[in-house]
């Protein structure tokens, strides 16, 4: 068990370092990340099935400024590694990670306010030239903090044992319990809802309905209303072009052409 833990901790540093030094990769998504603690412990398929749950309660969740999200990366590490060890369901996961992920977004807010004091630092010791240590706050001791926050918890989650975190969630009322059984039959369409409140218009909401009747009365999969969308997508860019610009353009040209005539 100690080495599931250290590697699975290592998976959460890993994608923790996905938006920080790996230059984003979306290595740190809650599906990618949590298909890759299923392949450390053995069980793709349940890791696969909690990061696509995860992966959809969190499209909308998206950093703006110095707004710190909830933590879904570690979130979905946790509660990935509890589906899997202790044999659950993608929604016991999630009553899993959810506060695993508020938990991380506090730890972060602290971490930041700890960063800040690193600027002081930095200017002391550019200052007193010492460039190498000026550097070090950020390549070195940042990382390190940021892999701490991430692997410490992950691994006392996973060394520990399952029996601790089902004692966790045991504890949780019944009706709470419940409560989040119901919500992640709702979060992932409210994530999905924040994500289109961000893209949806006037000119491309036809086609969001038309998806969405497709594939309601047509029983068709979504792989189908995938290829269906693709497929129609190139018909409207390559075989229907906007005749207005392209009468636009002419009458452009040919105006100055009669200009030209009449200067001579």
């Amino acid at each position: 068990m100690f080495w599931k833990a250290f590697v699975v901790g290592l998976v959460g540093v890993f994608a923790m370092f996905d938006s920080r030094l790996l230059g984003r990769e979306n290595f740190e998504q809650p599906l990618i990340v949590s298909t890759l603690v299923g392949l450390v412990l053995g069980d793709v398929s349940k890791g696969l099935l909690v990061g696509a749950t995860l992966e959809l309660v969190s499209m909308g969740i998206v950093q703006v400024g110095a707004a710190v999200p909830p933590d879904m990366v570690l979130g979905s590490v946790v509660a990935s590694a509890f589906a899997i060890l202790s044999h659950t369901s993608a929604q016991a996961a999630l009553t899993v990670a959810l506060p695993v992920a508020v938990l991380g977004q506090l730890v972060a807010i602290v971490i930041r306010m700890l960063f800040s004091s690193f600027n002081q630092l930095v200017e002391n010791a550019i200052d007193a030239g010492k460039f190498r240590k000026a550097r070090s706050y950020h390549i070195v001791y940042g990382p390190i903090i940021y892999g701490l926050l991430y692997f410490v918890p992950v691994f006392l989650a996973i060394f520990l044992g399952t029996n601790v975190v089902t004692s966790f969630v045991k504890m949780i009322p019944d009706w709470l319990t419940n409560g989040l059984t119901l919500a992640s039959k709702i979060l992932p369409a409210y994530g999905f809802a924040l994500l289109m409140s961000t893209m949806i218009d006037k000119k491309n909401a036809v086609y969001l309905f038309l998806g969405f009747f497709i594939a309601a009365y047509g029983k068709m999969t979504v792989i189908s209303v995938a290829i269906f969308a693709v497929i129609f997508a190139i018909i409207l860019n390559k075989f229907m072009p906007n005749n207005g610009n392209n009468n636009a353009a002419p009458k452009t040209s040919s105006s100055d052409d009669l200009d030209d005539l009449e200067e001579l």
